[in-house]
């Protein structure tokens, strides 16, 4: 069966947070930023011009990522990727990665911009393999887990 990418919409938003919650307590822990923005996506991505995409297969959703405005006009953070445990290693943190990238173009974005974590290998070797280049990291980075900020020109 084919993997659909599909917009958000309210009825997927529990799908958006038990993902990325399962995540987070699987590779480091919930941070209270991240508990407020995952239980509230409209508030904190939707309604301020962000984007949230799903993996879906039949009627199951496989993975999720958000697309989170910055300060800066035509910038927006890739954030939230999260893969069902199972499903993981079949390339689907790829393929919605592909899809943000391609959607980025079409809205001539000047470029996404991401905060992860060296620990992540595969991650971020895919971001390099990808094109995205490491900046450095702010002093008051948004996420106390992050040690590694990465930018993709478009």
């Amino acid at each position: 069966m084919a993997i659909n990418i599909i917009n958000y919409t309210p009825e997927f938003a529990r799908d958006f947070y038990e993902l990325n919650i399962e995540w987070l307590q699987t590779f480091f822990y919930v941070e209270p930023y991240d508990e407020e923005v995952l239980s509230k996506p409209e508030t904190y991505i939707i309604n301020k011009g962000g984007y949230i995409f799903f993996a879906k297969e039949g009627n199951t959703i496989l993975g999720t990522v958000a697309l989170m405005p910055t300060e800066e006009e035509g910038i927006l953070e890739l954030t939230k990727m999260a893969v069902l445990p199972e499903r993981r290693g079949e390339k689907i943190g790829q393929q919605l990665l592909d899809y943000c990238i391609e959607f980025a173009k079409a809205k001539a974005l000047k470029s996404l911009l991401l905060y992860s974590n060296t620990k992540l290998e595969n991650a971020i070797y895919l971001y390099r393999k990808y094109g995205f280049v490491e900046l450095q990291l702010e002093e008051n980075s948004p996420y106390n887990r992050g040690n590694i900020k990465m930018l993709l020109e478009l």
